[in-house]
């Protein structure tokens, strides 16, 4: 009696026929892609799991949340992470990104290259005259920014790491010590009785904060421009100059400014930190939901 086969074709099969010594018919089926994929989607998951515990807040996290005015609004899934407080009668909005750590991911080279440029330019001495980006030792938030940093006396120093009193009790960099990443804050200040808002884009790395750009909006809501409406009219604002050319006491301000309102070292270590814990969470979540979608 002739053999018959019934055999559902699915995607990436492989079946391969042969014909044994009596003339019976063999067909041997590889492993469904789909049992594959979702073997390894397991394996990737429970490993991810063994090495991370994203159950619960590290204890770094929590301690600055617990002692932060800040509030976070993290929604799950999405890359934003949005930090808001108030001061006096201001509303104070930061926004970040873990598209900086994959971004980062993506080409550590980029990295790399920029992190030597950071420590190069933090080297540099000031030329006689020089004003916006002149860096030394002294300066705070070492750095390279588009602007580039200030001098300042060591009783003006805004992050508690830089003041001299504090440097004895510092403990020399270990070579191995891995610096953080660049991430991003773009920080919003509101005031009621005012239309406007005063705009800072900044970094955040290795317990610093170096300010990029400052920009002023005499309508808040251009600062966001969230529709396409207020971006079209947000196009050819002038909104204020290049950071490095104000005057090196104006950029001392601005910096007290932002440190009286917590934007300062314990902020500049935190945000990085969290964009990690988020992006492992996420990444998570991910690999749980591709699992689930490939074994419906």
């Amino acid at each position: 009696m002739e053999d018959s086969f019934a055999v559902k074709l699915l995607s990436f099969f492989d079946i391969a026929d042969s014909v044994g010594s009596g003339g019976t018919k063999y067909v041997q089926i590889s492993i469904p892609s789909d049992q594959e994929l979702s073997a390894k989607l397991q394996s990737e998951l429970q490993l991810e799991r063994d090495m991370n515990d994203t159950d619960d807040l590290p204890l770094s996290i929590r301690d600055f949340l617990d002692n932060s005015p800040f509030e976070v609004q993290d929604a799950p899934g999405q890359e934003e992470v949005t930090l808001t407080r108030t001061f006096g009668d201001e509303k104070i909005l930061i926004t970040f990104s873990i598209a900086d750590l994959n971004a980062l991911n993506e080409d550590p080279d980029q990295y790399s290259e920029d992190k030597a440029m950071f420590d190069e330019d933090a080297g540099e001495l000031p030329e006689e005259g020089q004003s916006g980006g002149a860096q030394t030792k002294g300066t705070i938030n070492q750095g390279r920014t588009k602007g580039g940093n200030f001098n300042v006396a060591p009783e003006d120093s805004i992050a508690p790491a830089d003041r001299s009193e504090l440097a004895d009790d510092e403990s020399p960099a270990s070579e191995d010590d891995e610096p953080s990443f660049p991430a991003r804050l773009n920080i919003t200040i509101e005031k009621p009785n005012t239309k406007g808002a005063f705009q800072v884009e900044a970094i955040a790395q290795d317990g610093m904060i170096v300010i990029e750009n400052v920009y002023y909006f005499s309508k808040g809501r251009l600062a966001e421009a969230k529709s396409p409406q207020d971006e079209w009219d947000s196009r050819n604002l002038y909104t204020g100059p290049p950071y490095g050319n104000l005057d090196q006491d104006l950029q001392v301000m601005i910096e007290k400014y932002l440190d009286e309102r917590g934007i300062n070292t314990a902020l500049a270590l935190w945000v990085p930190e969290y964009i990690d814990y988020k992006e492992q969470r996420e990444y998570l979540n991910w690999l749980s939901e591709v699992k689930s979608f490939i074994d419906a």
